[in-house]
């Protein structure tokens, strides 16, 4: 029995010093400072959505990918992720309810078509949205539901019913529509025309797979976001580039150093899917399409990296994770990295929200252990959204530290051997 245990022992023993070895080896500080000139580089100018610039990232992107030997999803013949979303413009809007002339103030319509009319006999289902609740959020899944809805809308909403227009600015193209009607009661009759200018523009996720071994159909995903600002028309001591160090190059990085490192290990029992995310500066579109690729239920863990460049605010060889009360994938991580030195945290910037304002949240909401892990100080963070936001400003060897200390901790995950408690849905906003 002694010498199975002890057997067994030095097995555990040489399988975590060769992925150390491993880990040391392809996760350096080097290859970090590598990728982060590039896609932080002024020649990427910001790397704003709907540019060339974002579109020169993703190749740059996807050719890291290539170079590491990962798959495309779905078999497809590019890492690029495609989709659009589309802008509609209302041109004009007239509609009647019960024989009388709707107020247009009262009246929403959220449509990819160019000329859209209904009437009671359309087969709208009908639903509604009582007081008491968040009126933009109710609104967002409503939306999200894929069905042609007519929804009456509280009248306790009178005074924010217009923040609803924010809903119009950019959607994904869809066969379904959905109408607000700010009302007491529901229409017996109604009737609606409303024309739009639509606008349609082209974005792209990255996205390579690396299959597993015994458990392909369960996925573990490893993202950050590859999108930022842009450049400004208001220079700051001749510099006028967000190039988005830290934000979020860093975390593209380390997907990209992880791809590799996983790849050279070749021991995922799950399919390992590492993504990078467009548009989430301008409402986190990328992983909300990403996401509907996915059933949640096969999908075990998320780990979404987001500004890690620089020390947290416990110093080296530390991070913070969101959510990190919402399941067990925290301890999971930190039971793999002991005898590391490095330690992972709840989030302590709990008022901000964070685990609603990065990508990690959209499978969140279904239910996945997905959670963002970062650095940042979001209270005293000089760089933030700023000029500043440099190549300059990181600390490599502490971001490869990071790095490599994220490769560790998914190890039991990854091997099929844990599997962290699921976010449960009702707790959610």
């Amino acid at each position: 029995m002694k010498k199975f245990v002890m057997t067994g022992l030095f097995a555990i023993t040489t399988s975590f010093l060769f992925a150390q070895k491993n880990v040391d080896a392809i996760i350096n500080s080097k290859e970090v400072q590598r990728i982060e000139n590039v896609l932080a580089s002024d020649e990427m100018r910001g790397r704003k959505v709907f540019t060339p610039d974002l579109d020169k990232a993703a190749d740059f992107i996807a050719a890291e990918f290539k170079s590491a030997g990962l798959q495309t999803w779905n078999n497809s013949k590019t890492y690029r992720q495609e989709f659009s979303l589309i802008a509609p413009k209302q041109v004009s809007l007239s509609c009647t309810l019960d024989n009388v002339n709707a107020d247009e103030k009262s009246v929403l319509v959220v449509t990819s078509m160019p000329d859209f009319s209904i009437t009671e006999k359309s087969g709208f289902e009908k639903t509604n949205i009582g007081g008491g609740k968040n009126l933009f959020s109710e609104a967002r899944k409503l939306m999200q539901a894929e069905k042609n809805l007519l929804v009456l809308v509280d009248t306790s909403y009178t005074k924010n019913f217009n923040q609803l227009a924010r809903l119009k600015r950019q959607l994904f193209k869809s066969n379904f529509s959905t109408v607000f009607i700010l009302a007491v009661n529901y229409p017996s009759t109604y009737s609606l025309q409303a024309k739009h200018e639509i606008t349609e523009q082209k974005l792209a996720n990255v996205v390579g797979v690396l299959p597993g071994k015994s458990k392909k159909d369960e996925y573990v995903i490893f993202s950050g976001h590859y999108d930022h600002l842009g450049v400004t028309t208001k220079p700051v001591n001749g510099d006028s580039i967000y190039n988005g160090a830290n934000d979020d190059a860093a975390g593209t990085t380390a997907v990209i150093m992880l791809a590799n490192y996983y790849k050279a290990l070749k021991n995922n029992e799950r399919t390992l899917v590492f993504v990078a995310f467009t548009a989430e500066e301008v409402g986190g579109y990328g992983s909300q399409y990403f996401s509907r690729q996915f059933d949640p239920a096969k999908v075990a863990a998320m780990f979404n990296i987001e500004m890690i460049g620089t020390e947290s605010k416990w110093g080296k060889n530390s991070a913070y994770i969101t959510g990190y009360e919402k399941t067990d994938m925290g301890q999971i991580l930190q039971s793999n990295l002991t005898g590391t030195g490095f330690t992972f945290y709840p989030d302590p910037y709990t008022t901000q929200n964070l685990f609603y304002r990065s990508d990690n949240a959209t499978l969140a909401r279904l239910g996945v252990p997905a959670h963002t892990i970062s650095t940042s100080k979001m209270d005293t963070e000089p760089n933030y959204h700023k000029l500043s936001d440099q190549v300059e400003t990181l600390d490599m060897d502490n971001m490869a530290m990071i790095i490599k200390s994220i490769a560790l901790s998914a190890r039991s995950i990854i091997a099929g051997k844990d599997s962290p408690s699921r976010v449960k849905v009702e707790e959610l906003r």
